[in-house]
């Protein structure tokens, strides 16, 4: 292995990895490492609220960088683009992005993994660890709001957390709503689409994972939710984007990913700061479980966390080392000699005379 070399962990490698390790046990670990890392934020792990481009030509979508840091280790970047038209215009998912992992110590780029399964996973384990700590243990019946490829993750995650016997399914769009049960893969009768109405008074856990556009929510009416439903919103993330209808967030305990970037992009964007409660990050490094959270309405605003990017570049580039999979790459010019910049080109150019003032 050259040094300067960069592990390219793209989606075959990724398909790799997951035919070895499997489904299941990926989303444990990744439940498991966002646990570590989100209890011990501070102590060794440090990550920047992120930042980009709020893009309204040719059509609306994002472009985001979201920066983390396990001191000593590894810093990570991920660069990632939110464009709702893709599945119907290019045939691609709403959400792209790729995952970049740099040595501390040296700077050198040190892995590129694909992001866009990364971020679908991770977004689903966070709504998994969200629920373990808000929700009933015994919670049985989840309710999903919107049936594209997010709700799959959140359904396969939440299903390695919770003894499900119950997925009540609605969409807007009738064909992702019918063909849901087929994508989800889940036990043959598990999955059912269902009235919305029916989604919020009979769900334990709810979830929303919709496209829906600025200023055209919420998908919920939040009329009949159980007294004790945990929401993860999942599909805020612009300004002008909401699901959640207002009087659930004034009734409700709401507790952020990221204080300040929810206040921006997240449910929060419409309540004051007094108005939101503990951070999941604080919860989790609390002294004593909150119990008296899982008795009231409760919503995890999700808006993706540069430390959850973090542990899943991580998680995969290490998984991909250990079944042999992905390639590698020199991409950066690392000169033979360090203090000549043109040692790594061929000998008839770095050594040929400086053609000094050539037009």
């Amino acid at each position: 292995m050259k040094p300067d070399s960069t592990h390219i962990v793209d989606a075959e490698a990724v398909a790799a990895v997951v035919s070895k390790v499997g489904l299941g046990r990926l989303y444990d670990l990744a439940i498991e490492r966002l646990t570590e890392v989100l209890t011990a934020t501070g102590a060794t792990t440090e990550m920047k609220a992120r930042d980009g481009f709020l893009l309204t030509t040719p059509r609306l979508g994002l472009l985001e960088w979201m920066p983390a840091v396990r001191h000593g280790s590894t810093v990570s970047m991920k660069l990632v683009g939110y464009n709702p038209h893709n599945p119907v215009k290019n045939q691609l998912p709403t959400i792209l992005s790729t995952l970049l992992a740099f040595d501390v110590e040296s700077g050198h780029l040190r892995a590129i993994v694909d992001g866009t399964f990364a971020t679908a996973i991770r977004t689903g384990a966070a709504s998994a660890l969200a629920s373990r700590v808000l929700a009933r243990s015994d919670s049985s019946v989840l309710g999903l709001v919107g049936c594209g490829a997010q709700a799959v993750t959140q359904l396969h995650a939440l299903a390695r957390a919770f003894p499900l016997t119950e997925v009540l399914v609605c969409d807007t769009d009738i064909r992702a709503e019918n063909s849901f049960a087929a994508r989800a893969r889940m036990p043959e009768g598990l999955v059912r689409v269902a009235e919305p109405a029916e989604v919020e008074e009979r769900a334990d856990i709810l979830c929303t994972a919709t496209s829906v556009a600025p200023d055209q929510g919420p998908v919920l009416r939040g009329t009949a939710l159980r007294p004790w439903v945990h929401v993860n919103a999942v599909g805020s993330d612009m300004p002008g984007k909401t699901e959640l209808p207002l009087e659930l967030l004034h009734e409700a305990v709401v507790v952020p990913d990221h204080r300040e970037q929810a206040m921006a992009e997240g449910e929060c964007q419409r309540l004051g700061p007094e108005q939101i409660g503990p951070s999941l990050t604080e919860l989790l490094a609390g002294p004593a479980p909150r119990d008296d959270l899982r008795t009231v309405r409760t919503v995890y605003d999700s808006t993706g966390l540069a430390l959850q990017d973090l542990v899943m570049v991580e998680l995969l580039e290490e998984l991909a080392l250990e079944v042999g999979a992905g390639h590698r790459l020199v991409i950066e010019a690392t000169a033979h000699d360090p203090q000549d910049p043109y040692s790594f080109l061929p000998e008839s150019v770095s050594r040929a005379p400086w053609p000094a003032w050539e037009v």
